[in-house]
């Protein structure tokens, strides 16, 4: 697929976030000429061409009072890790799973999930609950708290020449 200056813009757009409007495509639309529909269109098409992998949220979890963050590390065995990782995905405390590699000996983990709480041990009570009502006890696994947070923001691209010139605006170097 061979993109246009439109398909450019509408990657950088998106790139920094939906806006937070009760239409985000049409807003986006009105920002690059463009209406609701064809915005739509030319997302779903860029999806299925495999340039736009996924879309997702980006939430601040300390601003909203979700202190007591972990990564829970797991080590299934290969033939498991399909079904083990459904379980945990489906969990509604769990924000985020995926199979990483294992780096043995040193690193046996290859499930990862991301549970966020107001507190250390509601989080660690929530993953004893797991473990029980999915049978886990005979997969090792680890929990590693966060202990600060980095700026989290999506992927990036490059920068058309429309989101330049906001930039340069934006940081008062026209």
């Amino acid at each position: 697929m061979v993109l246009n200056e439109m398909d450019r813009e509408l990657i950088a757009a998106i790139q920094g976030g939906l806006p937070l409007v009760r239409r985000p495509w049409a807003a986006l639309g009105e920002q690059l000429g463009l209406d609701e529909s064809q915005v739509i269109r030319r997302v779903e098409e860029l999806q299925a061409n495999g340039l736009i992998k996924r879309m997702g949220v980006v939430v601040r979890h300390r601003a909203l009072g979700y202190c007591a963050n972990a990564m829970v590390v797991w080590d299934v065995p290969d033939a498991e890790i399909e079904r083990v990782g459904r379980l945990l995905a489906d969990e509604p405390c769990v924000t985020l799973c995926y199979q990483r590699p294992r780096h043995m000996p040193h690193w046996p983990y290859n499930l990862f999930c991301m549970i966020h709480g107001r507190a250390r041990d509601s989080v660690l009570r929530r993953i004893e609950q797991m473990v029980a009502f999915h049978s886990l006890e005979g997969f090792p696994h680890q929990v590693l708290f966060s202990q600060r947070a980095f700026k989290q923001c999506g992927a990036r691209y490059a920068i058309t020449g429309r989101q330049e010139e906001n930039q340069r605006s934006a940081n008062g170097h026209d």
